[in-house]
């Protein structure tokens, strides 16, 4: 008797793909992935996911191995058999109610947080909400500045000296050979509101940027690509996630307790907090461990800024542009 459809035994084995090639993610568009080989952004290949991998997600940045048609070619596909543990992740979501998280991009050592001084106006709620999301996910925050000339003095940046934190001029009237040197050999994520000067900073530091995001990026089914991250080589060395503008940084997957932990000196500190602190000290927390510290009043007073940006209802520090 025949057997009926579907009655083969399966086997839970799967194929180890010793011959599969390493790769990275730079682009993502509708179940197609552009992918270069050993990083070398001459090599971009494109690629789908293996069947047995299911739904696993894969993002820009992602390091992956990769199996079938290597060339490169037009109409050639390859297939993504393998994502390597992520060494760093940046997350976000829609809204501070959204259960459901969204990574921007993986394994980026840096993010590139893109404000305008000037034509609108900055905010700080944007900038220390960024800055949760990269301490939080193992990356190093940068504020990069832009439009400074239109704005004869500023003490926006003043707000975060207790942090630690890099501080650069991106406009297009300022050098880059500054922005280069933190750049160098590195994969940085770029974000920002639309029209802060993101952009035109990419353009900038890649040449014919334009040109180069549509080739990544039109892997798939031509998505427009303002839509979606997508890496691009820096000419010394390293690469940019340029990601999309965005309309807001939602942090509802982050508690109060996972800023604390993302800074060494502190971390050990909140062991010893009651159950349910906020570590936003009096009159809300009259016992925060924090407190005792010695030495450390500014730069607790600086991190409970970020945890005031994490606990806020206020739209502007949700990120939202409008």
């Amino acid at each position: 008797m025949r057997p009926g459809k579907g009655s083969r035994p399966r086997t839970k084995t799967r194929p180890r793909h010793l011959d599969a090639a390493p790769a990275m993610v730079v682009s993502v568009d509708r179940g197609r992935w552009g992918c270069v080989l050993d990083g070398d952004p001459e090599r971009l290949i494109v690629a789908m996911r293996a069947r047995e991998l299911g739904r696993t997600p894969i993002v820009v940045g992602d390091q992956v191995d990769v199996v079938g048609d290597l060339s490169g070619k037009p109409d050639t596909l390859a297939r993504i058999v393998r994502v390597a543990d992520r060494s760093t992740v940046l997350r976000r979501t829609a809204d501070d109610t959204d259960p459901f998280e969204r990574v921007v991009v993986a394994n980026a050592e840096q993010l590139f947080i893109v404000v305008a001084l000037a034509d609108p106006p900055p905010r700080t709620g944007f900038v220390e909400r960024a800055m949760v999301a990269a301490y939080v996910g193992g990356l190093q925050p940068i504020l990069c500045l832009t439009k400074h000339d239109l704005v004869a003095e500023s003490e926006f940046a003043a707000a975060f000296e207790d942090l630690d934190l890099t501080i650069i001029y991106g406009g297009i009237e300022d050098p880059l050979d500054p922005v280069r040197e933190l750049l160098h050999d590195k994969l940085t994520a770029f974000i920002g509101h639309s029209g802060v000067g993101k952009s035109t900073l990419v353009n900038r530091l890649v040449p014919d940027a334009d040109r180069a995001t549509g080739t990544v990026s039109g892997v798939g089914k031509g998505r427009h690509t303002s839509t979606q991250s997508v890496a691009l080589p820096l000419p010394d060395g390293g690469w940019v996630v340029d990601t999309p503008g965005l309309r807001s940084f939602g942090l509802a997957h982050i508690t109060p307790d996972d800023v604390i932990k993302a800074f060494s000196d502190l971390s050990e500190a909140i062991e010893d907090c009651p159950r349910g602190c906020t570590h936003l000290g009096p009159p809300a927390d009259p016992e925060c461990a924090l407190d005792q510290l010695p030495g450390t009043q500014r730069r607790v007073a600086a991190i409970r800024l970020l945890l005031t940006a994490l606990n806020s209802n206020d739209p502007w520090f949700r990120g939202q542009s409008g």
